[in-house]
């Protein structure tokens, strides 16, 4: 593990491209991300998976998402949402991080290794990656990372994948295997009455896409998470 020592989040918002209207979508942007920051938003994902791949043998790995869609995003994002009040993370490209002025990358199977992606960002960036759903990878902890996503731990709609929900008793699991050093967070199907749950199970964020974004006001709703989980 890497272990930046930074203050987790214990809700941490994936806004995904899909949440974001064809029309007018720098308009949105702007004032969906004011609106985040005023509440009080200290760490955001963004995801775009809406292009398609590259080949694998690329030095940088598959590139998800319409790279220029992606940087006209990330731009409007990091000009609204301030330098050192809100943690920018960005899904899959970690050879866009810099680029972008974001605080670090998630990495996934067919991204760059965590290993790959650290040695491209250098040590003061922020690293995520996946580290189990029924079972814990334990190579993980030997990776320079700085948190891990478990689950899903609900059905979710907003990432297509196959792996069955862990539940709550699976946040448990993974979590006491991990250990106390670590940042897990649960992520797939989070709501707001199990969110606490997640949390007391072990998970120290809660990583939060349609429960929020599907919201009219998303940033009404994270005030309202943060009132309720404290």
């Amino acid at each position: 593990m890497h272990y930046l020592y930074i203050p987790w989040p214990k809700v941490y918002p994936i806004l995904d491209a899909s949440f974001i209207p064809p029309t007018y979508r720098g308009d949105f942007l702007y004032r969906l991300g004011s609106s985040l920051a005023d509440a009080g938003v200290t760490m955001l994902e963004y995801r775009n998976k809406t292009g398609l791949p590259n080949d694998r043998s690329s030095s940088v790995g598959w590139k998800t998402g319409a790279e220029a869609e992606l940087l006209a995003d990330a731009e409007i994002l990091r000009a609204v949402l301030p330098v050192g009040q809100v943690k920018l993370i960005l899904d899959d490209r970690a050879d866009l991080v810099k680029k972008t002025g974001f605080d670090g990358a998630h990495v996934d199977a067919g991204d760059l290794t965590p290993t790959e992606a650290r040695r491209l960002l250098g040590p003061k960036y922020i690293l995520g990656t996946f580290g189990g759903s029924d079972e814990f990878i334990p190579e993980i902890l030997e990776e320079p990372i700085d948190y891990f996503s478990i689950g899903p731990v609900f059905p979710t709609r907003t990432k297509q994948i196959s792996t069955p929900p862990i539940g709550i008793e699976g946040v448990r699991k993974l979590s006491e295997i991990a250990g106390e050093n670590t940042v897990p967070a649960a992520v797939g199907g989070i709501t707001l009455p199990t969110a606490a749950a997640a949390l007391a199970a072990g998970a120290k964020m809660v990583a939060v896409a349609g429960a929020i974004f599907r919201q009219p006001d998303p940033a009404a709703e994270f005030r309202r998470w943060m009132a309720e989980l404290g």
